[in-house]
């Protein structure tokens, strides 16, 4: 019996985890389940997999949990503080962190300190810490303790297994291009939530779902590379490629590339990573080549799309931008998601953020957390 903790649990990521974990043969133990706000979704999970801790980031959802477990044998925490603690338990064999935003770094730093497998799909992680994240992995005698989850670094992680750093020419991301792959940007003008949030290919969150939709998902994945591969941006390539069917390549020295490919399935990586390193019979559907019939490429429009240029410029720059650009981008987000704000202004908000912040060089948790609350609060001014 394996022992897991799954951080997020009620998302997208989360959800299908559990999904994966009924379906697979090995047996996990649920120690730990967590969410935000999600009281009922939670409460169904946790009578369904008996975990021994729930923890809930909002105090009065906590409250909420609590009594609906009240005849049950469970512990329920409420707090971030809670949330961040509760992956230092000791004989956990896995953290999934599936949470969403800023919030999910400390728990990766914390599951690092605790020498505990991670499979990271909170992405911010890197992209506001990533110094922290590899200084702490460096420090740790223990191979291959971070397993990506995201689909195109999964692909890459695999691809690399085979051959070495110095075979390595480019890291090609591919990127599906969202709902407006084709649009130029007066097409992008008027574009309402409800088409932002129709995504072709993926059953994502809302959140990524509309940073597919600007290319800013694509972005952080970039500078997520940069961190998972130590790959610098010059050989980080973006291809888009609407089919969702290559999830990422390599290019190698001597000019040939590899590519990872299978149907647009995020339980295909989650499976990978609770089985690592086995590949057993797999969750998701069999890729029929013939039935697919094609498979295009092309070039991002970086001025349709100016949050992919956004993305790259902040992590050559590194430091706090980094951390401005994620923090700006989750409230602009929202502030589209609830109709206050036009899809083309995302991009400019996260900009007038990025040129007025005082630059650190290399921000320490707490100097993260307070560019982080920064950048919010300008935005919500600027709004």
């Amino acid at each position: 019996m394996k022992n897991l903790i799954l951080l997020g649990s009620t998302g997208s990521i989360g959800t299908q985890a559990l999904d994966v974990i009924d379906y697979i043969e090995e047996d996990w133990n649920i120690e730990v389940l967590t969410a935000n706000k999600s009281v009922e979704k939670i409460t169904k999970q946790a009578i369904k997999y008996k975990p021994n801790y729930v923890v809930m980031s909002d105090k009065n959802s906590a409250d909420m949990v609590k009594l609906n477990l009240r005849d049950y044998n469970i512990k329920v925490l409420g707090g971030q503080k809670k949330l961040n603690e509760i992956v230092k338990l000791d004989n956990i064999d896995l953290v999934i962190n599936g949470l969403v935003g800023a919030a999910g770094l400390i728990p990766t730093l914390n599951t690092i300190d605790n020498k505990t497998k991670l499979g990271l799909a909170n992405k911010e992680s890197l992209v506001i810490g990533g110094h922290l994240v590899k200084n702490k992995l460096k420090q740790i005698d223990k191979n291959e303790l971070l397993l990506p989850i995201d689909s195109e670094h999964n692909a890459i992680f695999r691809l690399l297994k085979e051959h070495s750093k110095r075979e390595l020419k480019t890291i090609l991301l591919t990127a599906s291009g969202g709902p407006f792959v084709n649009k130029d940007r007066s097409e992008l003008k008027k574009v309402t939530v409800e088409e932002a949030l129709d995504h072709p290919n993926w059953d994502m969150g809302s959140k990524i779902t509309i940073d597919s939709a600007t290319m800013m998902n694509k972005g952080l994945e970039v500078i997520e590379a940069h961190w998972l591969f130590d790959v610098e941006y010059d050989k980080i390539d973006v291809v888009v490629h609407p089919q969702s069917i290559i999830h990422s390549m390599i290019e190698l020295i001597d000019n040939s590339i590899y590519a990872e490919m299978s149907v647009a399935d995020m339980k295909m990586p989650i499976q990978y990573v609770l089985q690592y390193p086995n590949v057993k019979k797999g969750i998701g559907n069999q890729l029929n080549l013939i039935k697919q019939g094609k498979l295009e490429f092309m070039d991002p429009d970086y001025d349709s799309f100016e949050c992919l240029s956004l993305a790259y410029q902040a992590g050559r720059k590194g430091g706090s931008h980094p951390v401005v650009l994620n923090a700006a981008n989750e409230v602009a987000v929202e502030k589209f998601l609830t109709k206050k704000i036009e899809f083309l202004e995302i991009p400019k908000l996260i900009k007038k953020a990025l040129d007025s912040h005082k630059y650190v060089s290399n921000p320490n948790i707490n100097q993260i957390n307070e560019l982080d609350k920064w950048a919010r609060k300008f935005i919500e001014e600027v709004v």
